[in-house]
């Protein structure tokens, strides 16, 4: 919101695992007027209530919700890439499993080439090169500094 100003219409696309950090923005976009894009690999969806309760959602504001497991179908026309760890607290023991089914789901420049021409990337930190390269990270088009200061205030 800070960066556009204002979210009704803004499209964000998540491109990772579908945790409680995916969740949250399921629970909270169509609310907010955002067009939702998900791509997560085979076996790592979101919680099936929350989808159904996401469909629900944005049936009820009139937004648009893509589930996929093609991260380049995601970001198609997508403002805001979003990703997170692939791998949270307690699943180290996934990890080797984990980066294999993730593969093909780091966010590069070339993941945002169909991006729309004002895109910009967000990720809640802390960050791993298998998620985000260095290229997309440190570019100006990376608000995950901007967003890890807002997150201080909310704490």
């Amino acid at each position: 919101q800070e960066h556009y100003g204002g979210l009704s219409g803004l499209t964000i696309t998540w491109i990772g695992d579908g945790n409680n950090v995916l969740h949250s923005i399921m629970m909270s976009a169509a609310k907010l007027g955002m067009h939702l894009r998900i791509a997560t690999p085979k076996g790592f969806e979101p919680d099936l209530r929350i989808t159904k309760i996401t469909e629900q959602f944005s049936k009820e504001y009139g937004t648009k919700l893509l589930l996929t497991t093609d991260p380049l179908e995601a970001a198609d026309g997508a403002n805001v890439l979003v990703t997170d760890t692939w791998i949270s607290m307690g699943q180290e023991e996934e990890k080797k499993e984990r980066l294999k089914a993730f593969q093909g789901y780091q966010i590069t420049m070339q993941t945002a080439k169909s991006a729309a021409s004002n895109w910009t990337f967000l990720h809640c930190l802390p960050r791993k090169p298998e998620e985000v390269d260095d290229e997309v990270f440190y570019s100006p088009r990376s608000l995950v500094f901007q967003e890890a200061e807002n997150r201080k205030w909310t704490i």
